[in-house]
């Protein structure tokens, strides 16, 4: 297989992939993001699409394989019913929101984190689910602060989460669905 100056590749032996931008004999330059590496040829292999774009189109067809699947997205389902109660479980860790943090600084995580927090409250409110659990991390508070000055704004109880379940990051959040009840608690 002969490489050529744009072709995308893929590294046989790990997870480095990128365009080329050189080749010289038996030797070819890749661009990965930035960061140049220089590979034999016969360690890479051309590629017409990113793996990530490529495994949406698997079909699976073995069985075990589906009920594993099954059972993931069950795991990983936003919403927790324990006692006829519908807690929905929103995660702010920032590899959750996005996929790269390539670009932004801490301000423009933080307020990403807040804008996905006040979204997933205020939905929450409009279909009169009652508890959420904002998963935040320990990290330095500065999030955790941030939170319960939102959470203020509304009308809405919030306290630490289950250590057990949780540990020390993530706030429990009760939604008044009565405001006036809310309003006799204060």
């Amino acid at each position: 297989m002969r490489l050529e100056i744009g072709d995308k590749v893929a590294v046989l032996d790990d997870v480095i992939s990128g365009k080329v931008v050189k080749v010289e004999n038996n030797n070819i330059t890749i661009d990965e993001n930035g960061m140049l590496y220089t590979f034999e040829a016969s360690e890479l292999v051309k590629i017409e699409q990113d793996q990530h774009d490529l495994s949406k189109y698997l079909d699976i067809n073995n069985s075990m394989l589906k009920e594993k699947e099954s059972e993931v997205v069950k795991k990983n389902s936003a919403f927790k019913k324990t006692k006829n109660e519908v807690i929905m479980e929103v995660d702010l860790h920032i590899n959750q929101l996005i996929k790269s943090t390539r670009g932004l600084d801490n301000y423009d995580m933080l307020n990403l984190q807040l804008d996905t927090a006040k979204r997933k409250l205020e939905y929450a409110i409009s279909k009169r689910i009652s508890k959420l659990v904002f998963i935040h991390g320990v990290g330095e508070g500065v999030l955790k602060t941030e939170l319960q000055y939102l959470f203020n704004k509304y009308p809405v109880k919030y306290y630490d989460a289950s250590y057990q379940k949780y540990g020390l990051g993530a706030t429990e959040v009760y939604i008044y669905q009565n405001v006036n009840n809310f309003e006799n608690n204060y």
